[in-house]
């Protein structure tokens, strides 16, 4: 990739994709930035583009303790959570990240498949107790329409927001809108654990 492009490519909202919202990388490297690595990368047009991620050893370290930030411990927690986004990264980053929280993670690409698969949930008995939808699915429905169809399927659902548009006034007015809480991207392990510590706690 060009030099112009390569200083950019951990910003979110950048993209060289007219269909990309350049969260992709931000979310990567919010996640190793939040274990305390590091990563770099090396491009050259026509060769091709190295990543490397460094992340401490498992055992305590000088590096670790002078790296790690001191934040609350991370809390664990029980339950069934749907993830919605249009971003198959994301997907797969939040549902690996609610895994290691002690969640069991289902996913959708937009708002209808969210929707299919809470009602087929209900339908097996075995209902959804959280999810988490992304604001904006270009081309799909999103988290607005998303939650409000979930609010005439049931009114007792449990939903949150996420979205980079930390300044739309769905995420000021979350609750207004049928949620109850947001998690704006990108975020980390002690954002999505104190989330689903406010919503699901005992």
């Amino acid at each position: 990739m060009p030099p112009e492009n390569l200083v950019k490519i951990f910003d979110p909202y950048f993209s060289t994709k007219q269909s990309g919202s350049g969260l992709g990388l931000a979310v990567v490297y919010s996640v190793i930035a939040n274990h305390a690595g590091h990563i770099t990368v090396q491009s050259e047009i026509g060769k091709g583009t190295l990543f490397s991620i460094y992340l401490p050893s498992a055992g305590k370290s000088s590096l670790a303790e002078k790296t790690t930030p001191a934040t609350a411990p991370l809390s664990k927690g029980h339950g069934k959570i749907l993830v919605m986004d249009d971003e198959e990264l994301i997907r797969n980053v939040c549902a690996a990240m609610l895994q290691q929280l002690g969640y069991e993670a289902h996913t959708a690409i937009d708002g209808e498949e969210a929707i299919t698969r809470y009602l087929q949930a209900q339908k097996e008995g075995l209902p959804f107790d959280l999810v988490i939808v992304d604001l904006t699915v270009p081309g799909g429905m999103g988290g607005k329409e998303t939650i409000a169809q979930l609010c005439r399927i049931d009114p007792q659902v449990k939903a949150a927001v996420s979205s980079g548009y930390a300044n739309d006034p769905i995420m000021a007015n979350f609750s207004e809108y049928g949620f109850c809480g947001i998690v704006p991207k990108p975020f980390s392990f002690q954002d999505l654990s104190e989330l689903l510590q406010m919503i699901l706690g005992d």
